[in-house]
């Protein structure tokens, strides 16, 4: 890209805003419980931080398609009531977002998490007063490819390109997602992905801590 000025920044939630780890194993574990399942190792969750819950349960999980409504229903028993908040800001995001937002850049959310849930989220750690927008996928199941969530959010902010746009996420999901609707996309390693998932899809920029990420979106 020869132009590198970014004037409005797309953030994914889980793993890049915040650390959801308790929360979201606690809630896979819940609900495999609740189908006789052991799920004693949380740990074992990790790696479904980040990509649609749809595709966790069928994908990774074993769970049939038409078992996903009623599985999905029971994840969200827990979550709904107690997952969301076990639940932590990232050190150094809140002063990354208030100094972008004193630059006059535009935030917006990007996240395949429910967007019922993610507005919830966002308020409760007080996040929500940096962005713009907030755009999750449906409680029904509809606009959780991260293509189509980035999309709504540029629908929302009203941009017709992507030139100047960066989306920030920790999975290959986000940088598939950046590229699908031509934005720079940057992979941050704080959070659940690694180097090789990020480098592999093709991410812009790999970034290691909040730190360099202010660098990078600060110039």
């Amino acid at each position: 890209m020869t132009d590198t000025t970014i004037h409005t920044v797309l953030f994914d939630l889980d793993g890049t805003l915040t650390d959801p780890k308790e929360g979201i194993c606690k809630s896979y574990q819940y609900a495999l419980r609740h189908y006789g399942r052991q799920a004693d190792d949380l740990d074992a969750f990790v790696p479904l931080i980040g990509p649609p819950l749809q595709a966790c349960f069928v994908e990774h999980l074993g769970f049939a398609p038409e078992q996903l409504d009623e599985v999905v229903a029971v994840f969200r028993d827990y979550f709904g009531t107690r997952g969301l908040y076990e639940n932590r800001v990232y050190d150094g995001i809140v002063d990354l977002l208030a100094a972008l937002q004193a630059r006059g850049q535009r935030l917006a959310l990007a996240t395949s998490k429910a967007e019922f849930f993610a507005v919830k989220i966002m308020e409760h750690f007080g996040l929500s007063r940096y962005f713009d927008v907030m755009v999750g996928s449906e409680l029904d199941g509809h606009r959780v490819a991260k293509a189509d969530v980035i999309a709504e959010a540029l629908r929302r902010l009203e941009l017709t390109n992507g030139r100047g746009v960066a989306m920030v996420g920790d999975r290959e999901h986000d940088v598939m997602g950046a590229q699908a609707n031509g934005l720079r996309s940057v992979g941050v390693l704080y959070g659940y992905g690694d180097r090789a998932e990020l480098a592999a899809a093709g991410a812009d920029d790999i970034i290691a801590t909040v730190g360099d990420l202010r660098a990078l979106l600060l110039g």
